[in-house]
């Protein structure tokens, strides 16, 4: 059974590789874009999609990480999540920065053009247009990051609850250690001082004991053998 349950988390695996592999090559390719903006938006549609299958695959092997039996693999499985969900971040931090990068590229090649192109009122006016459409696309570009980066905020806010949720937990279970721990500790000073009283009283019983045989023999000695 176990065996049968690691083909899927193998294949979940090598997916989660090959799109964070092809994440990594489309945001390169984002930062070489020389232009026009259409073109950036075809890129980050791409990347977008490719980040949508990507975050499906991770709560896909967090799914299976959840029902395994044994706690180890568990474990072992939540740990590659984390690993994969900071990866799955670095990449959309690095996709942010490519993107700022290429906006201020495209926005200093439409500059140097539109300098370029001011011997004519037909290219001014052209220009204006494109700046205006430029501008536009800038704007709504901007708004697909700022909501993606607002899905990214609520996200890590709900992984650092999960956390915060996990230390709790950890942190109750070692309260409930100290006082187990208290109890033992209490039931080893009992049974040592029981053991204690125990060896008093046998003591204290060998010499009644002892006095007891004394005074027989005493009592033995005057009535048979009074002139000693």
């Amino acid at each position: 059974m176990a065996a049968a349950a690691s083909v899927p988390v193998r294949v979940c695996h090598q997916e989660i590789v090959k799109f964070d592999l092809e994440i990594k090559a489309a945001v390169q390719d984002i930062r070489d874009c020389p232009g026009p903006l259409s073109a950036l938006t075809e890129l980050n549609a791409a990347v977008k999609e490719k980040f949508h299958h990507l975050r499906g695959r991770i709560q896909e092997l967090e799914q299976m990480a959840k029902e395994q039996d044994k706690e180890s693999e568990k474990q072992a499985l939540l740990r590659e999540v984390e690993n994969h969900k900071k990866q799955m971040l670095s990449n959309q931090a690095a996709w942010r920065k490519a993107n700022l990068a290429c906006k201020i590229a495209i926005d200093n090649s439409e500059k140097d053009q539109l300098l370029q192109g001011r011997d004519s009122f037909r290219q001014r006016k052209t220009t204006k247009e494109s700046l205006a459409e430029s501008a536009s696309n800038i704007t709504e570009s901007l708004m697909s990051i700022s909501r993606m980066m607002s899905q990214q905020v609520q996200q890590s806010e709900e992984t650092v609850q999960t956390l915060a949720n996990s230390s709790r937990t950890i942190l109750e279970a070692n309260e409930e250690f100290k006082s187990m721990s208290g109890t033992i500790q209490l039931g080893r000073k009992l049974i040592t001082k029981y053991n204690r009283r125990e060896l008093t009283d046998k003591l204290l019983i060998f010499l009644a004991l002892a006095l007891f045989l004394a005074t027989v023999l005493y009592i033995l000695k005057k009535r048979l053998f009074p002139f000693l």
